[in-house]
């Protein structure tokens, strides 16, 4: 018996072609180029939603390394100090105190000694 994939093929070119919208040249208007592009792009999405995170992080120990170089302490012994005192505040956090009160930070930083 014949199969013919007329509407499933149609269904399924369309979809990855709706997908694909936005990628220059025949990349947006063939379907084996837009099917090789998307499954890419795909994977550059996953991998760089982890990264993401990880970049985040970097530039938060970044800024709350200058902060507290400002205050002469290193970050290692920052972090250790808010440890031992169970202030519990996340990088993130901390790194926005630094950036945006420093009047803060600075009592953080003297109460750690």
């Amino acid at each position: 018996m014949r199969v013919k994939t007329g509407i499933v093929r149609r269904r399924r070119h369309k979809r990855i072609l709706k997908l694909a919208r936005g990628f220059y040249g025949g990349r947006h208007r063939h379907f084996r180029k837009a099917k090789e592009q998307l499954e890419r792009s795909m994977y550059y999405a996953f991998r760089d939603r982890k990264q993401k995170k990880r970049e985040f992080r970097k530039l938060w120990i970044v800024r709350i390394n200058a902060a507290c170089r400002a205050h002469g302490i290193s970050y290692s012994k920052f972090m250790y100090g808010l440890k031992q005192a169970n202030i519990i505040l996340d990088r993130k956090i901390l790194a926005d105190i630094a950036y945006k009160n420093p009047n803060i930070f600075a009592n953080l930083v003297a109460s750690i000694r």
